[in-house]
């Protein structure tokens, strides 16, 4: 029996990843990118992943997403280089924030904790064993490093130490699913969102917490409440996951997975490791630099207020609307993504980007998109805030596929530079920081419908996900995917301040037009003919040096 090639090893993981028949993907991967095999951006992250703990070869993320035909881009793959091992770090040593904890931690000071506390949430039907489930949470606490973090000031900024055991609590509330115009789920967020400080803030202790709540008809509410410096929406999945597959062991008396996942630490010295030469100080001006020119020539702020003044300081508190879609729009969706040869999420940011630049009366914006920077199976298993929110410049020409097929180009661009940093950036293109809006990116882009399924299951419970909202926001106008094979769900979160509610339910009005738009239109009918612009809307944007 012929021993595989490597490329066929790569092409029978991309297949498993995507739900491909293992004999056929090679002949559509030798025309066709990954994006038009059925791929998006976690399976992408999945199959990179997957490639270096399996196979010992790294892929590069953003050409797999990008326009090559997958084949040539997998013969592309090169061993991954051995991970240099740093020093250990004990129980309660001192250690250095993560790029993502200083972010957080500063956002905490500057706005409040509402600012950086998130809330997911399962809605459990069924028996649930309260014991197997504090069993469970042990479990969890005791395998993932980020769950036992806590934070401290020092005399040149905060630090953060790891405890050796720290169980995540478990608090029981008893009315707090009363009220909520009628949505018990909504009563509960609103109940934690009010307490985020006292839920996260305790001295010493992780910010973090799980709450429990009993719901009408036996069902319990369980919601993750963490801050921002904890998890990103990558590892609150991946949380989830873990936390229902240990119920599930638990409630039939089998053994709980105890090893030890890799920290950050350690898994950020792999992502050094897996970078051929490593990342140096200089070849990161030069990636900013190159991003910075393509960039040139895009705005550099793109402001919803419609003419109104701004607050002096951005004011992170904020609302959200629930944004739902038919099936037959998701339907269409669907089948323009797959005409097209994009992802579903490219269609739906493509949406965004054409409703909120006829707002503002713009051909060319920039969105910022939240990507994962998991580069290596370790991060992909890591507990820790490792999302970035990247610009990707969105030009609204050319027909409706050359439109579709420019913003998921633009997206695979951006994703290359995610390591960079923001604020450089925005001072490569000469963007002086202004404390009124955020730097680059005052509209925003987010698909997470990937990393949870609607519904899911363990041991006689099944679960149905909600994402909780604590009442702040880091843009002036966010999208975020939260659902779409079941019961497509999407939510615009916007600062009152910028966007009135009035104008934030007229936004959400005008991204289902032009997404219907989009679906309806033919492949060559040109983009500037789909929407008429908005009556009122004026061009606001500040152009870029």
């Amino acid at each position: 029996m012929l021993t595989p090639t490597p490329l066929e090893e790569l092409l029978d993981l991309a297949a498993d990843v995507i739900g491909r028949d293992r004999r056929t993907l090679p002949a559509g991967a030798a025309g066709s990118p990954f994006i038009t095999l059925g791929g998006g951006l976690a399976q992408a992250v999945r199959l990179q992943a997957r490639a270096g703990r399996q196979l010992g070869l790294a892929v590069d993320l953003a050409q797999l997403l990008g326009p090559a035909p997958l084949a040539d881009v997998l013969a592309r793959a090169v061993p991954v280089p051995a991970a240099v091992p740093g020093p250990p770090a004990g129980a309660g040593a001192v250690r250095a924030l993560l790029p993502g904890q200083r972010a957080a931690l500063a956002a905490e000071r500057a706005a409040g904790a509402g600012a950086v506390c998130r809330v997911l949430s399962a809605e459990l039907a069924g028996p649930l064993d309260a014991g197997a489930l504090r069993r469970v949470l042990a479990a969890v606490g005791a395998r993932h490093e980020g769950l036992r973090t806590v934070f401290a000031d020092a005399p040149h900024g905060p630090v953060r130490r790891v405890l050796a055991a720290c169980t995540p609590p478990l608090v029981t509330l008893e009315a707090a699913g009363a009220g909520g115009g009628g949505d018990p789920v909504a009563a509960v967020h609103g109940y934690l969102a009010a307490r985020a400080r006292q839920l996260v803030g305790r001295p010493g202790r992780p910010p973090l917490v799980f709450a429990l709540s009993r719901l009408a008809g036996g069902a319990h509410l369980l919601s993750f409440v963490y801050h921002d410096a904890v998890a990103d929406s990558w590892s609150a999945a991946l949380l989830w996951q873990e936390l229902l597959a240990d119920y599930d062991r638990a409630v039939h008396r089998r053994p709980l997975v105890r090893g030890l996942r890799p920290g950050p630490d350690t898994a950020g010295r792999a992502v050094v490791a897996a970078r051929p030469g490593g990342l140096r100080a200089a070849d990161e001006r030069d990636e900013r630099a190159e991003r910075a020119e393509r960039l040139r020539g895009f705005p550099a702020a793109v402001d919803l207020a419609e003419g109104a003044p701004r607050p002096a300081v951005f004011d992170v508190r904020g609302e959200r609307l629930h944004v739902g879609l038919d099936v037959r729009l998701r339907d269409a969706a669907d089948a323009t993504a797959r005409r097209a040869g994009v992802p579903h999420t490219t269609v739906l940011l493509a949406a965004w980007a054409l409703a909120v630049g006829r707002r503002a009366g713009l051909e060319r914006l920039l969105v910022g998109c939240e990507v994962p920077r998991r580069a290596t199976a370790a991060l992909l298993g890591t507990l820790a805030p490792c999302s970035a929110t990247v610009p990707v410049g969105c030009e609204l020409e050319g027909g409706v596929d050359y439109f579709l097929r420019g913003v998921a180009c633009a997206f695979s661009e951006a994703l290359g530079c995610a390591d960079l940093d923001t604020d450089g950036l925005a001072r490569e293109l000469g963007v002086r920081p202004d404390r009124s809006r955020p730097v680059l990116t005052p509209v925003t882009f987010a698909a997470r419908d990937e990393l949870l399924p609607a519904r899911a299951w363990a041991g006689d419970l099944s679960a149905r996900f909600h994402h909780g909202h604590a009442g702040a926001v880091t843009a002036d106008a966010a999208l975020t995917v939260l659902r779409w094979r079941e019961d497509p769900l999407l939510r615009l979160e916007f600062a009152p301040a910028v966007l009135s509610r009035t104008r934030a339910v007229r936004l959400a009005g005008e991204l289902r037009g032009a997404l219907a738009a989009l679906t309806a239109a033919s492949p060559h009918t040109p983009v500037e003919d789909l929407l008429p612009a908005p009556a009122g809307a004026r061009d606001l944007a500040l152009p870029l040096s």
